[in-house]
């Protein structure tokens, strides 16, 4: 399931208190942990320009924790385009259309549009730009509720997830209810205050100056005041709180809905991996509002330096559009069959951000995973948003991985990526940001990052989702300038080219849950575009083994 809760939006429930009350390779990487530990704080605000790109910008020369992109380009890659590399975006679809990707599109040159033919014969009709597993289908419960519904599993697992689906199902009646009650007062505020000042929009400073004459007044700009310190304005709050509310309606009307059948537009048996004739050849996202997959493409590849919005990490990339994760939690039938058809289509790079608690059909995954690896596919994952350890295994699964139970690895070519804040230091790792020694390998900028939406648009959306696509940027930016190099290698010199530091980070937002990344992760280190360059120049000329 992809995330879209902002950490600003999941933070408004402090709100309600207002209401009631009132492995490294040392001598590759540029800036070794002794230098990077005695680096000054970033202390002044970023502006505009390096919020926007802040994942792109250089630890050592602008204090900000990014991966040295922009360096990368300028000192080592320069005008050198090299190998053209296919990336797959597996998630809800994407904008084809927006500005900043329709010049990046794979395109199956095989296949003529439009005609309901499959001209090559690769078992996709119409498969032009990639392949659309969920037909016109949507909304969609979680895996939990469709285990209620369907009854799948033991009587034990049955359980298990009868008693979460009730227990969360509350708890999002109650969340919809509170921020309902929330905007209603943020909206009464915003009217009253508008009317005392006598003007339609105000600042900080306006409230400032407003003198409370009563109850009422002190009330209005309480809520106001608690606003300003999540958002930039009242209208972006107002839009946060919005989004709160469609987000737990969702989880009432769907996702935890023991009793809604989203899949039924589609008309397969997701349970059953031989019905592969289903879906279309048409993988854009089926709602305007839908913004996650073409955020994600973006950060991957939107085309650089053409004056437009956004960036993105690779330069000499084809965007593979695979529609396979539903407003709720995708089916493991989608994924196998997703990462195939991508394998398959010449795809080098998968990027997967998404993830869930329980996958009742997980070995169809995990043979998908290996038949990547026998193919020399790179599978890059979103370690999830719960700031949750996933060595805990039995309370916080997380699917799909490429381990069964904290197992031996079965395949050598996944790479699950935690994500970053932009203040280098002990805030540094996303508070939202899942971790573990075992199960997650390095970290990336994921906090507030700035990319491509729907209607040739640009926003900040924060998550480990935005985390993945940067780490699959580096590594098709590596497969270009080094075909030679297989998955399984490009995977540890990502891991072991990063950059380490001894500095103590809080963990899910707990001051009093700190560790070191290298205790938090299996490489203990933030992705460097720059570092990796030049390590995989060193592995290519056999100079460095892995």
């Amino acid at each position: 399931m992809n995330i879209r809760l902002s950490k600003s939006v999941l933070s408004l429930s402090a709100v309600a208190l207002i209401m009631a009350s009132c492995g490294s390779a040392p001598t590759l990487v540029s800036t070794p942990v002794e230098n990077i530990d005695a680096l000054p704080l970033k202390v002044s605000e970023l502006t505009e320009q390096q919020k926007q790109n802040w994942g792109h910008a250089d630890l050592a020369t602008d204090t900000i924790p990014g991966m040295s992109v922009d360096k990368a380009y300028k000192e080592l890659i320069g005008n050198k385009k090299g190998t053209k590399v296919i990336v797959a975006v597996m998630d809800s679809g994407m904008d084809l259309n927006h500005e900043d990707l329709k010049n990046v599109l794979w395109t199956n040159k095989k296949e003529i549009p439009g005609n309901n033919i499959d001209d090559d014969n690769n078992g996709f009709i119409d498969d032009v730009h990639g392949y659309n597993f969920l037909g016109d289908s949507y909304n969609e419960q979680l895996e939990s509720a469709r285990i209620v519904r369907l009854g799948l599993g033991d009587a034990a697992l049955q359980a298990k997830a009868k008693a979460e689906v009730e227990a969360d199902y509350a708890e999002a009646l109650a969340g919809k209810q509170r921020y309902e009650q929330i905007l209603q007062a943020v909206k009464n505020a915003d009217e009253a205050v508008k009317k005392e000042l006598g003007k339609d929009s105000y600042t900080k400073k306006d409230l400032a100056g407003i003198t409370a004459k009563d109850e009422a007044m002190q009330r209005n700009l309480a809520v106001l005041n608690q606003m300003y310190s999540f958002s930039a304005s009242i209208p972006e709050a107002i839009k946060s709180i919005t989004g709160g509310i469609t987000y737990f309606t969702d989880q009432v009307n769907y996702n935890l809905n023991k009793d809604f059948n989203g899949r039924k537009p589609v008309g397969d048996n997701p349970y059953d991996i031989t019905d592969t004739k289903y879906g279309n050849g048409n993988p854009m996202n089926t709602v305007d509002t839908e913004s996650h997959g073409t955020h994600v493409a973006g950060i991957i590849a939107a085309e650089r330096n053409n004056g437009k919005g956004a960036n993105g990490v690779a330069n000499n990339v084809e965007l593979m559009s695979i529609r396979a994760v539903p407003n709720g939690d995708e089916y493991d039938k989608d994924i196998a069959l997703g990462i195939r058809y991508a394998v398959d289509n010449g795809a080098k790079v998968i990027n997967a951000s998404f993830g869930k608690a329980y996958s009742p059909k997980a070995e169809w995954v995990y043979e998908a995973l290996k038949y990547a690896a026998e193919n020399d596919v790179l599978f890059v994952h979103a370690a999830g948003n719960d700031g949750a350890n996933l060595d805990d295994y039995e309370n916080h699964p997380n699917y799909p991985n490429d381990q069964i139970k904290n197992g031996a690895e079965f395949a050598d070519n996944v790479i699950t990526v935690g994500a970053l804040a932009n203040k280098y230091g002990s805030t540094m790792l996303a508070d939202f940001s899942n971790y573990g020694k075992i199960n997650v390998d390095v970290f990336a900028p994921g906090a507030e990052i700035y990319s491509t939406v729907p209607g040739s648009k640009y926003e900040f959306m924060g998550g480990t989702s935005m985390a993945s696509p940067g780490v699959a940027g580096v590594a098709a930016v590596i497969r270009s300038q080094y075909p030679k190099l297989t998955a399984a290698q490009v995977k540890k010199i990502i891991m072991q080219s990063g950059i380490a530091t001894k500095t103590k980070v809080v963990i899910g937002g707990d001051p009093s849950n700190n560790n070191t990344l290298a205790n938090i992760s299996t490489s203990g280190k933030m992705v460097n575009l720059y570092n990796a360059l030049l390590l995989a120049e060193s592995v290519s000329k056999g100079k460095v083994k892995l």
